[in-house]
């Protein structure tokens, strides 16, 4: 018979949550004299419900850091203009001639980007000294036909973690969609 193996963390939350059920069920069992009124079996599953979200969320944290420390990380993250002379279909994101992201967005997240929302398209790491970032944009660009356009960004990645952003713009003026790439300190 085979067994799967169980992630660390998965082990830590499970073991979290039976501590826990055991501690209530403990203190329910010992009728123990308490100047409060006793909680409810419900209100028992909610709180432990709750418990186990906060350990899951700093557990999440803790991963993160220890998975992209901050003096090698690297996060590059996705706005829009008004966008109507370019509608996106997806994203590749090139990190020294490798790709390490490609983002096929759907009709909601193209709303929630147009209403102002920001999006991480890749969070990694990277070491010291020059690097080139090559974002690929495909979509549908003015009087409706297929669009691909890239932009590039050479950059420095010193100690410390490293932000950029892709923009897609619209130019007036052209009307025409622009895509620029600007690193944030």
């Amino acid at each position: 018979m085979e067994t799967t193996p169980v992630k660390p963390g998965l082990r830590f939350i499970f073991a979290a949550a039976c501590l826990i059920c055991g501690l209530a069920y403990g203190a329910q069992e010992t009728g123990g004299v308490s100047t409060t009124e006793p909680k409810s079996l419900d209100e028992n599953v909610q709180d432990l419900k709750s418990d186990i979200l906060d350990l899951n969320r700093e557990l999440f944290i803790l991963e993160e850091e220890l998975l992209f420390p901050t003096n090698t990380q690297v996060a590059v993250y996705l706005s829009l203009d008004v966008g109507s002379f370019f509608q996106l279909d997806s994203v590749q994101i090139k990190l020294d001639d490798k790709v390490v992201s490609n983002y096929l967005y759907t009709r909601l997240e193209l709303a929630s980007l147009h209403r102002g929302g920001i999006q991480r398209i890749y969070l990694g790491n990277l070491r010291t000294g020059p690097h080139e970032l090559v974002a690929l944009f495909t979509g549908v660009g003015p009087q409706g036909r297929d669009y691909r356009r890239g932009a590039t960004l050479t950059f420095e990645k010193k100690e410390g973690p490293k932000y950029i952003e892709l923009t897609i713009l619209d130019n007036e003026h052209k009307q025409q969609p622009e895509f620029a790439v600007k690193e944030w300190d």
